[in-house]
């Protein structure tokens, strides 16, 4: 067994008094933020000696992010330096915007990539997207802490990857859950043979089926838990039990929509201090769901466990890797007059996500309202266009009918 570091394996008592360390260091940088300095009380902060001390403090959304950050681009004031001192500067849906840094390992990727087995000698086909947002680079940045190789093939044009994977002799893969699935079925039509034994995924649901197509190939397919703000909070190792808490962040499960921790083991939403000290952000909340595990992984990573993702506190969903929103649906509403209402599904096919959009409308221009669904969701979807009042009363503008069991 290799780690990434000697913090992945100590005691209890000892991380706990790091990150104490740390958190107070962490405050400090944030109260001196005008970002900050707007949301948090400094009598409050005051208070906070340890990570137990954190429910004294808000809890800190996206969309405070997107408030903050339209009086004070491109980061509301929250980062301890100017945008120009990055090295990047991203865009995620929203838009909210995250700085970026090619400092060692900035996201802390790397400890995922060591855990999922990637290293020195490896070629990672790097599938996450280099455009606007970030997760290309932040896969990458881990690639290069573990010393592997990276081919940054983005997304689409798999025919062209295929040729790209078999001639530059890639033996890992990075990217979301499925795409990997898409690459090897086109390699299998174009009778390549490809040499993939590794897999770090992220930005989606691995489901167990999916998994053991995987392992059935020879490729041993891990994931992780990560956001564009936050970078890695949790992945998986080779004992699959849980997902581990990286060891720069720390995080609490408290009742979705508020800031009160539950009770060991019960779901809620996971709230994310993040200790990288460039960018402080103090319980940001994911709007994500999982769940403490009892003891600690079999592997000898020592750190708290998550269950890992278990859907969303609100109604917003991952499609294909990307965040749908119910304001991006009704975004879709008004940009047709005679739009009554619109509701969005998420479901499976074999393997891969579909996205159905359906719409309450006299109208039957089908091709108008999927370039607007294109436009608006930033993703292709069938169009069902139903008579109005034929869509439930049930508050719901997503439906996600995925099983994650």
């Amino acid at each position: 067994m290799t780690y990434f570091d000697a913090l992945e394996t100590r005691s209890a008592d000892e991380r706990a008094a790091d990150q104490a360390s740390a958190l107070a260091a962490q405050i400090k940088r944030a109260v001196s933020a005008p970002g900050f300095t707007a949301h948090l009380s400094e009598t409050d902060t005051n208070k906070v000696v340890s990570s137990g001390d954190l429910p004294m403090l808000p809890v800190l959304r996206k969309s405070d992010l997107t408030r903050a950050q339209a009086e004070r681009p491109p980061f509301g004031g929250f980062t301890v330096k100017p945008a120009r001192h990055f090295h990047h500067v991203f865009q995620s849906p929203g838009p909210i915007y995250e700085p970026g840094s090619t400092d060692h390992d900035w996201w802390r990727m790397g400890r995922f990539l060591n855990a999922a087995g990637v290293g020195a000698g490896d070629i990672v086909q790097n599938c996450f997207g280099y455009h606007l947002t970030p997760a290309g680079m932040i896969f990458e940045n881990g690639a290069r802490a573990v010393g592997a190789a990276v081919l940054p093939a983005g997304t689409g044009q798999t025919e062209l990857q295929v040729t790209a994977a078999r001639d530059v002799g890639c033996t890992a893969y990075a990217g979301t859950p499925d795409y990997l699935k898409i690459i090897l079925d086109k390699a299998d039509e174009m009778g390549v043979s490809l040499n993939f034994s590794k897999a770090a995924v992220g930005g989606g649901a691995l489901f167990p089926s999916l998994r053991q197509e995987y392992a059935d190939r020879g490729i041993a397919c891990l994931q992780c838990y990560a956001t564009a703000d936050l970078g890695n909070i949790a992945y998986e190792s080779d004992a699959m039990e849980g997902m581990i808490i990286d060891e720069h962040v720390i995080v609490e499960i408290v009742t979705p929509g508020t800031g009160t921790p539950v009770a060991p083991g019960e779901v809620g939403e996971v709230v994310v201090t993040s200790l990288n000290p460039d960018y402080p952000l103090i319980r940001f909340a994911t709007g994500d769901l999982s769940a403490v595990m009892p003891g600690v992984s079999p592997c000898g990573r020592t750190n708290t466990r998550i269950k890992g993702w278990m859907g969303r506190a609100d109604q917003t969903t991952k499609i294909k890797g990307m965040f749908v929103r119910p304001e991006q649906v009704a975004a879709l509403v008004d940009k047709h007059d005679e739009i009554v209402k619109a509701r969005v599904i998420a479901a499976r096919q074999g393997e891969m996500d579909t996205m159905t959009v359906q719409i309450e409308s006299p109208s039957r221009d089908d091709i108008a309202y999927a370039k607007s669904v294109a436009e608006v969701l930033k993703l292709k979807g069938a169009i069902e266009v139903v008579a109005p009042g034929s869509l439930p009363k049930d508050g719901l503008v997503i439906e996600d009918q995925r099983v994650y069991e």
